[in-house]
């Protein structure tokens, strides 16, 4: 018996699930609603009526997925009675007399508790509800929805999506095992409708029940496994959390401490003490008007109180025109919708239409959060918010925004997606991709105005009139010192957007050393029939000032980019040219310059000719342990006599530093770091002096050793490591030997002491260290007897 009835249970919670949403409301502000017990009451002349489903299709479904989440009851149950009251407003609009008089008029929704009879009232001052309404709504089952319903939750779907196919109501019973719905329409009586999800509900006339006046109550009698519901704080932060924005005014009945004025009788008691109190202050001759004016205040005490507090208080300025918004209630939006206590930089308010049509409010923070680049490879939730006509859907949506642009905070109200709808579904839903699409327009229109501010701020023939204000001038200013690694990031995973992201970027220069500027301005004062952005990377700027490779480019006058953050060397992989203009790299082979006449090209030839014994000579000196692949004639050397470069296509010296560096790199060899080009600088006096000694004697040891030294210290010169620390010192001690005129490096031995000069040397040693002293008069050492006998007995 115990199991059919669990069954009939079962069967019923599956009918209820695909039964249609009723337009529910709430209760009366005057009494809090007289408690009902969870045992159902049978009431004289209810009609019983039997729910239609298809039980047998739903029993595996509801047992998988029911209790996924309890939450959303209240969210559902909160926006049928917004639908209800939204009905009653329309129908206002052409007659005033169906909102009432007094309180029912008022069009809000209410919730209050019971803990002694742990009950939920949620009540509103809708439309309400007929005899007819009531067995439509609340027993059978929505025709438009149901296969839908069945058919989403067969392909793996949640119970989340009860609200999409209407029938929202019945996720209450997921936290309640009896419900009552009492109702009041106009053109009707007052019913009772209830149910304990066993297959069966009842509708009788109210007769238990104040009147309504006009609305819904809805008695929820809460599981034993949902007491969670039974608390004030849980059922704020829910109302906070999905209906905070809702269009009608949401009040929660809590418990609070509150001043109340003191009877007379309570006076009368404390009386004596009040007069006792006044002798005390006449015998200390204290004589205070302020304090017998407070002595004559009416007398309060506390008292713990039922009151009625306005929960979802934030207005939703989205709805509103833009111009009509003030700057000030932008900033206090951000406050509530980012929980943040800094401003934000900018923010964007529009509205979308189209295909899909939204509403939004984009902000950009003044600050990152702090992990913001820590975690930004963690699947982390965005900090922008959905929601479908004012009711929170989810913030955990990550094809809202791309990953690189996370930082930004904000909301999305559209009336194109449902109502819910499972996170799965929605990020397959076709309008997101459109929605993501005007988003990152919107903020990289933002930070390009913020950009442009700043151009504009900087540029002394800006009229006064269109000059920016001061605090707009170091706004982008701001923004790219926390955000600035995020565009670098964008520019690697975004392509779309590639080209609107890289006039953002921001570096120092040759000659920009005190501020950043953009690709564009370093384009603007390219030399005359220059094709390359020449750029070198490394870990700071004093350091690629000094470098060997932009020796002849800054002789020259050519403008330098300086890359000294990490994520430089990953940016140029992605971002090859700007502007038509390739991006070069001073530290790889292939790097040209564009100032080159006729007579400069000979001349290169006819240097590469001069050297070509030297540089053939060189390779075989080196052997294929230095991993150099040729010795090149240098173009790019003014005053260093060699330099090592990567290949076209090999890692910088930087590179492979950061390479390195990394945790968990691969240790295997790597074909890209080991292909290295030694170039020599022709107008040098050591290579040229080198080259004459080869010519002379290829074979001589010397000049071997020294072109390997010369290697050795131009691989630090560039950046690279030394792979044989102790054979490079070998060679500098070398040449520091022949260079002082010594024969040799070995070290002459120890030379060996004899014992007997030993003990000398220790009786001397101690000799030294006795302090001098007399001895006192009458002592005898003599008559001590023997010493050594002594100690050797103590």
């Amino acid at each position: 018996m115990s199991m059919l009835k669990k069954f009939l249970g079962i069967a019923l919670l599956a009918c209820l699930l695909l039964s249609a949403a009723p337009h529910c409301s709430a209760n009366d502000e005057v009494e809090a609603p007289s408690a009902g017990s969870a045992v159902p009451k049978t009431r004289e002349g209810a009609e019983e009526y039997a729910f239609q489903a298809e039980v047998t299709r739903l029993m595996d479904i509801i047992i998988h997925s029911l209790y996924s989440n309890k939450d959303i009851f209240l969210r559902e149950l909160i926006s049928n009675a917004a639908d209800a009251l939204d009905k009653i407003r329309f129908l206002s609009l052409t007659d005033k007399t169906v909102l009432g008089e007094d309180d029912t008029a008022k069009l809000e929704i209410q919730i209050s508790l019971d803990k002694e009879t742990n009950t939920l009232y949620i009540r509103d001052r809708g439309i309400g509800m007929t005899h007819e309404d009531l067995v439509k709504n609340l027993g059978t089952i929505a025709k438009s929805g149901t296969s839908a319903f069945l058919e989403q939750m067969q392909k793996g779907g949640d119970i989340n999506l009860i609200g999409q196919f209407g029938v929202g109501f019945y996720s209450v019973y997921l936290v309640a095992d009896y419900v009552e719905v009492v109702s009041k329409h106009n053109d009707d009586k007052q019913y009772i409708w209830s149910s304990t999800a066993d297959g069966r509900f009842t509708i009788v006339d109210d007769n238990e029940n104040e009147p309504l006046g006009r609305g819904t109550l809805i008695k929820i009698h809460l599981k034993d496994e949902a007491q969670e519901y039974a608390q004030e704080w849980k059922l704020k932060q829910l109302v906070q959390k999905y209906s905070e924005f809702m269009n009608f005014p949401i009040y929660l009945r809590e418990e609070k401490e509150v001043d109340v004025p003191v009877e007379d009788d309570d006076a009368a008691d404390n009386e004596d003490e009040y007069e006792e109190e006044e002798s005390e202050n006449d015998d200390d001759g204290m004589e205070d008007d302020d304090a017998e004016e407070e002595e004559e205040a009416p007398k309060t005490r506390k008292e713990k109180q039922l009151v009625w507090e306005l929960v979802n208080d934030n207005k939703a300025i989205w709805l509103r025109s833009p111009k009509d918004v003030e700057d000030e209630e932008y900033q206090k939006f951000y406050a509530v919708i980012s929980k943040a206590s800094d401003k934000p930089l900018a923010w964007s308010h529009f509205k979308a239409e189209g295909d899909v049509e939204f509403k939004s409010v984009l902000y950009i923070p003044e600050k990152a959060p702090f992990d913001f680049y820590d975690k930004y490879y963690e699947n982390i939730p965005r900090s922008i918010k959905l929601y479908v006509r004012r009711v929170f859907i989810t913030d955990d949506v990550s094809e809202l925004v791309p990953k690189y642009l996370s930082f930004v905070k904000g909301l999305v109200d559209s009336d194109t997606l449902p109502l819910q709808v499972s996170r799965e579904l929605l990020q397959q839903h076709a309008a997101l991709k459109t929605i993501k699409k005007k988003l990152v327009r919107k903020v990289l229109d933002m930070v390009k105005k913020m950009a442009d501010d700043e151009v504009a701020c900087n540029n002394p023939e800006t009229d006064e009139e269109d000059r920016p204000s001061e605090e707009e001038c170091k706004k982008f200013s701001l923004f790219y010192s926390a955000f600035g690694r995020a565009i670098k990031l964008g520019i690697m995973e975004d392509s779309t957007n590639r080209n609107r992201l890289s006039k953002l970027l921001r570096f120092h220069t040759s000659k920009s050393t005190d501020k950043l500027i953009s690709l564009d301005e370093y384009v603007s004062r390219m030399k005359a029939g220059q094709k390359d952005i020449y750029f070198i990377a490394g870990k700071s700027m004093e350091e690629l000032e000094k470098s060997p490779f932009v020796e002849r480019l800054l002789k020259k006058d050519y403008e330098v980019v300086y890359f000294t953050d990490v994520l430089d060397e990953y940016l140029v992989q992605h971002l090859v040219d700007y502007d038509d203009k390739k991006l070069s790299d001073a530290s790889k082979d292939g790097m040209r310059m564009s100032d080159k006449d006729e007579k400069q090209k000979k001349r290169d030839k006819e240097l590469k000719a001069e050297f070509k014994h030297l540089t053939e000579w060189w390779k075989t000196a080196l052997g294929p342990s230095s991993e150099v692949t040729s010795v090149k004639v240098s173009n790019r050397l003014e005053s260093t006599p060699c330099v090592v470069v990567a290949s076209k296509f090999g890692q910088s010296a930087n590179m492979e530093r950061i390479a390195k560096a990394q945790a968990f790199r691969d240790d295997r060899p790597n074909f890209a770091s080991s292909q290295k080009i030694l170039e020599i600088n022709p107008r040098h006096p050591l290579v040229r002096s080198l080259k004459d000694k080869i010519a002379e004697d290829s074979e001589d040891i010397l000049n071997k050793k020294l072109a390997v030294l010369l290697f050795e210290t131009a691989l630090i010169d560039s950046g690279f490591a030394v792979s044989d620390t102790k054979t490079f010192s070998s060679h500098v001690y070398d040449l520091v030997k022949d260079s002082l005129g010594v024969a040799s490096l070995s070290v002459e031995e120890e030379a060996a002491v004899d014992d007997e000069e030993e003990e000398e040397a220790d009786a001397d040693e101690l000799d030294m260290d006795a302090p001098d002293f007399d001895l006192p008069e009458g002592l005898d050492l003599e008559g001590l007897g023997d010493l050594d006998a002594m100690r050797d007995e103590l």
